[in-house]
This record gives C-alpha cells, structure tokens and sequence, in this order.
C-alpha cells in the first residue's frame, strides 16, 4: 500500500486535457478501495479543484452543494467537466460534473469569492471533550483485524481520526445518541497552497458525516447488509484553516426517515475558530430486526 497522503496529493493533481469546447475538462485518478468504489469526499475535492483551476487564485471557495449521482469506478479515470456559470465583481460561480463512461457520478455547484470585510461572530467550540492525543488511532482500535475493510481504515486512510466518545467501525458503546465528534489531521504535512487545504477539507468532511445517525441506532459499519451512501453534500467554508493540524468534527443528525438520514456538521481549528459547516443527507438502509 502507497502513502495515503501521497496518493491524496496525486489525485487532486488533475490533468488539464485543453480540450476546445464550452467547458473546462479536467482528467483525474482515483485512489484505491477495499470495495472497488471511489470514495465519495475524493470525487468531491476533485470537483473543487477543477472549479479552482478556473478562477484566479485569490477568488477562494466558500459554499458548494453536490449530488453523487452513482457509484464511481476506482479502475476508470474521472472526467470533470467546469461551466463557468457566472463572474461578477466579487463572485464567481462553477458548476462541475464528474463523469466515468459517459455518465455522470456527481454534480456540484460551488461559489467563489474574493477576501472581503464584514461582520463577525460565531458559535463556540465544545470545551469539554479529550484532546485527540488522549484517544486511541483507528489503527490501534482496528489492531489484529486482517479484513481489507478494516486495514484501509487503519492505515490507508490520509488522515488521523479519533472519535469521541468511541468509533462505530464494530460496535456503538455507550448511549445511543445522534451525536458525536471526531478529532482529524492530515497523516503528514501537506504544501501551504491555502486552495489545496480547503479541496482536502472538502474531502475529509465525507468521512464520518453519517455516523451519528448510525450511532443514534445502535448500528455499527459492520452491520451485516448495512447500506449506506451519500446523496447530497453541502459545505461552507467560513475561515482557513490547514487539515495538517488538528481540527474538531462536531456532528448531529436531526432526522433519519424513509431510508435516509440527515446529519450536520461543524469543523472548528484546535484554538476554536469555526472554520466551515457541512450539511449530509445520505442513503442508510439497515436489515429488519426479527
């Protein structure tokens, strides 16, 4: 297995095709899956950084909405496709689709804007938590587990995630509740293209969005015939921060009904500054219970 980070910094680095059409068209790889299938905050951040491609550098993302469409193909490259929809004086608006085989696996629409001025508050970060040191690594809670599923959790994933109170990757200890919190960090130091943090945040925000739903139910990722996947994805990108430091994952799920389950997301720096808000409705189908 190559260094997942590696592999993060290789994928986002798309290919310019120069193709002479309408659109922008971008070409990407993908990284590897246990299940054959592209990881669905990959596809997302590989979305933002075609949209990126096409605007100066100092016109920076600060809200996208997204559709994952299908299933993507880990074996077949990606093609991104980037309407520039509009270009005002302090806005700009990208519309990108992802494609494999000529068929689209996700839609997103994002916002640009240049730095600006303007009033300022926010909510407060939880102060009573464990810091990230004081939790067990996934690979330390996923230790002795031979099944590629739970390897790829340990160690093939870019970043560092400690869950509070405790993961869901085999059982929900503890009360069933709809909410919980991750500790994340990038596995190594990343370049200081502040544009490259807010794609990798992107990323890293479709991790574990879900879990409080599954958590609120008593159902862990290993629950036999468990479906899940995202559907939509909303973020705002409301102050930079770097993923290679430690940042704070408040999460809560309103809602699950009709096969679906919706959950919201806060991403705060370690000092308590909110640095974006995210918002998931995702497909969870678990087995009747006799």
């Amino acid at each position: 297995m190559t260094d997942p980070l590696i592999d993060l910094l290789s994928v986002l680095d798309l290919t310019d095709t120069h193709a002479r059409t309408s659109e922008d068209v971008f070409l990407g790889q993908s990284q590897w899956s246990a299940l054959g299938r592209v990881f669905g905050g990959q596809v997302l951040a590989q979305s933002v950084v075609a949209a990126q491609r096409t605007l100066p550098e100092e016109r920076i993302i600060h809200s996208l909405h997204g559709y994952f469409l299908r299933p993507g193909n880990i074996e077949l490259p990606i093609t991104f496709s980037v309407d520039r929809i509009h270009d005002g004086r302090s806005f700009s608006t990208r519309r990108t689709q992802a494609y494999q085989s000529g068929l689209p696996i996700l839609s997103m629409i994002a916002s640009f804007q240049d730095f600006d001025d303007g009033l300022e508050h926010q909510v407060e970060m939880p102060t009573d938590l464990p810091q990230p040191e004081d939790l067990p690594t996934a690979a330390e809670v996923l230790a002795g587990i031979e099944h590629p599923i739970a390897k790829q959790w340990a160690m093939g994933r870019p970043f560092d995630m400690r869950h509070v109170p405790s993961p869901v990757f085999l059982a929900v200890d503890g009360p069933h509740v709809a909410h919980q919190a991750v500790w994340f960090t990038a596995t190594g130091r990343l370049p200081d293209d502040p544009n490259l943090h807010r794609a990798a945040l992107a990323y890293a925000s479709d991790y574990s969005i879900l879990e409080p739903i599954f958590r609120r139910h008593g159902v862990a990722w290993s629950t036999p015939g468990l479906k899940a996947a995202s559907l939509d994805h909303a973020m705002w990108f409301h102050r930079f921060g770097r993923v290679d430091e430690w940042m704070l994952y408040v999460q809560e799920s309103p809602n699950a009904t009709g096969g679906r389950g919706l959950s919201h997301g806060r991403i705060f720096s370690r000092e308590g500054v909110l640095l974006a808000s995210v918002a998931q409705e995702g497909m969870v189908r678990v087995p009747r219970r006799d």
